[in-house]
């Protein structure tokens, strides 16, 4: 165990993400529920059955220069695979809980899967067979993924059997596993040029794939997850043997179809991912087909753009590829600006109807740099601004090329003209402006932004910013009177026409979000909970005690208030604290349920903490006779009181 403690204690998501890939990582994380049986060997290698489309048994383990090293019966052969991911993750999962992962013995069928290697039946004393021990013969043993001893053995009896004896034995397996008969006679169509074939049953078999509904139910284990390793194995023979042509129609079937299969399926994902990994060798087969450069690129980014369920998630390495040219870039480009001016401008800020506009225009922008012509960049951020609601990447444009006056008047614009409909714009174009302010040391501006933060949504957050833009601007003590008194009285405090005044001394943002009528009416003041927060992160505890007292005069307080003032004045006013706590625990006890005994636990250990500190001991074993005496008929809540007994709590 301590071997796999080694392997995993110093092993980051991102270690693990650069290993596999950001997608296949991602996959595997998906893919942990699916892992079973995890066990190890003595020298720390993982292994697993991992359950996709079928079940593959897999191994994870450290080489000698601290490397991953895996193997996976799964058909996947371009790196590490989600289902060793998988592995990783669901040991490293085990480790943390200090849970024991056990010895994999060799009688075990996932031993023989993946170890059993029965080298007495094919090696000579030395080890490997003699034509084995060329490191490069075609028949070396691969450490990673790919061929396994016990393939070496099954090729060494089929070299040893005579020719008449060999095509009878496949022909028996060919009439029991059909799938060795449709290998055989695809692999020959292939060797002799008859593609036709191949691809006439190809698309027949992608037809009937994507037809099927793809469903899983987690509760029972059951449903139908469509099988797309045949298709992928084959799309990657033809791309082998050179027909990258065949490869992009059959893709563009499986695009159509997959993507109205994926729309249907309750499967978790399952099939788009297998889809995806089919769609990966037709991304390959691109840049090797008949079609022009640009071409090339426009069949990704047609697809890119419609692209909702991320199949073609590698499309983006074809896109940077070295390959294209600025020509080839300018070809595309202007390809855009014809589809962009083609395209009906979108009558609202809905996002059905800017999405797809938005996803050409982000296109034709990269497409711009790429070809050398960075300066049409603007120009078309500007005419595009209003209609795709752009505006924040307009700024971020017009800042960098260091029109500063420019972006302001874009900010401004593009406030007004997204604070009705867009409100999420709206405010990222006001912490644009304010971030502005800031960089020109307007601290005031930069404060007066935060002050309307705070009045949006007052928390213990945008009093904090508030606080440290308003010392910058050497104006905090008045800031924070108005602010005190608008959450005691409702009253917002306001700059004397438009400009300071001693009452508020910061000016008036050049955007205002309107204040929404319905809003106010479920304000209440004076907001005591604010208060209360507020004089908690100032350390004030005998305010925080009185405000609180005030609180609970109201109708409006709940435990959540009251534990956060517990933990704040256990301190400074220990039996405050003590007496919520304790409604607290009488609350979850009522509920007589084992969690809420457990829970209650939590805040008794609170209260045992306190009472040692004020050695008060002999109070906390009155508190817990009490308990029992009270309660003593619930068998589960004694369990817990006894765990507590004599025990000093220490956080």
């Amino acid at each position: 165990m301590e071997t796999i403690s080694a392997l995993l204690r110093n092993l980051t998501l991102e270690d693990l993400r650069e290993w596999a890939g950001t997608k296949i990582f991602g996959r595997g994380q998906s893919y942990i529920r699916h892992v079973k049986e995890l066990s190890r060997l003595e020298d720390g290698t993982l292994a697993a059955w991992v359950s996709g489309s079928e079940v593959y048994a897999t191994s994870v383990c450290l080489n000698d220069e601290g490397d991953f090293d895996y193997f996976c019966t799964c058909p996947f052969d371009w790196g590490p695979c989600k289902h060793a991911v998988a592995v990783v993750l669901s040991a490293a999962e085990q480790v943390k809980r200090k849970k024991e992962i056990p010895l994999l013995k060799n009688e075990d069928d996932l031993y023989h899967a993946l170890f059993d290697e029965s080298e007495d039946d094919y090696a000579d004393d030395d080890g490997w067979p003699d034509e084995v021990e060329d490191e490069d013969s075609d028949f070396a043993p691969e450490t990673s993924k790919g061929r396994r001893p016990g393939n070496l053995r099954v090729q060494k009896i089929l070299e040893g059997m005579e020719k008449d004896k060999l095509i009878t034995m496949i022909l028996e397996l060919t009439a029991h596993y059909p799938e060795i008969e449709r290998g055989i006679l695809e692999k020959e169509q292939l060797a002799t040029g008859r593609v036709d074939k191949v691809v006439s049953s190809l698309r027949r078999e992608i037809r009937t794939i994507t037809s099927e509904p793809a469903w899983y139910n987690s509760w029972k284990g059951e449903g139908n997850i469509p099988d797309y390793s045949h298709v992928q194995a084959q799309l990657q023979a033809l791309l082998a043997s050179g027909h990258a042509d065949a490869v992009i129609q059959l893709g563009e079937e499986l695009w159509t179809r997959g993507n109205e299969q994926v729309e249907q399926s309750h499967d978790e994902g399952d099939t788009a991912t297998a889809i995806g990994e089919c769609l990966e060798v037709v991304l390959q087969a691109v840049p090797l087909s008949s079609m022009t450069p640009a071409e090339q690129l426009l069949w990704v980014i047609d697809r890119a753009i419609a692209d909702e369920y991320s199949l073609l998630d590698s499309g983006g390495k074809i896109l940077k590829s070295k390959k294209y040219t600025k020509a080839h870039w300018h070809e595309v480009a202007e390809d855009l600006e014809t589809r962009l001016k083609s395209m009906t401008k979108p009558t609202s800020a809905a996002f059905s109807e800017t999405y797809s506009r938005n996803k050409v225009v982000n296109m034709l922008l990269d497409a711009y740099e790429r070809s050398g012509t960075p300066e049409k960049v603007i120009p078309l951020l500007e005419m595009e601004a209003d209609a795709c609601r752009c505006y924040g990447k307009l700024v971020d444009t017009l800042l960098a090329a260091g029109e500063k006056e420019k972006g302001r008047q874009w900010c401004i614009r593009g406030f007004e003209r997204a604070v009705d409909n867009a409100p999420g714009i709206a405010t990222e174009l006001q912490n644009r402006l304010r971030q502005m302010a800031e960089k020109d040391k307007k601290y005031d501006l930069a404060a007066a932004y935060l002050a309307e933060d705070f009045f949006e949504r007052a928390s213990r957050k945008t009093y904090s910013d508030l606080r440290k833009a308003a010392e910058k601007a050497k104006v905090w003590p008045v800031v924070r009177g108005g602010v005190l008194k608008y959450l005691e009285t409702g009253q917002r405090p306001e700059p004397v026409n438009g400009g300071k005044s001693t009452v508020w001394p910061l000016p008036k943002p050049e955007v205002v979000r309107p204040r929404k009528k319905a809003a106010a009416r479920y304000e209440r003041f004076p907001d005591l909970d604010m208060l209360i927060d507020i004089a908690i992160l100032e350390e004030r505890f005998d305010d925080v005690v009185a405000l609180y007292q005030d609180l609970r005069k109201t109708k409006r307080w709940g435990w959540e208030t009251d534990k956060t003032v517990a933990e704040a004045v256990a301190e400074s006013h220990p039996q405050i604290a003590i007496d919520i706590w304790r409604d607290v625990v009488d609350s979850l006890i009522g509920q007589v349920k084992p969690k809420a005994y457990e829970e209650a636990a939590g805040y008794l250990r609170r209260m045992c903490k306190v009472f040692q500190e004020q050695n008060r001991t002999s109070e906390w074993q009155s508190l817990l006779s009490e308990l029992r005496r009270e309660h003593k008929a619930k068998r589960r809540l004694m369990e817990v009181l006894d765990s507590l007994s004599g025990k000093k709590i220490i956080d």
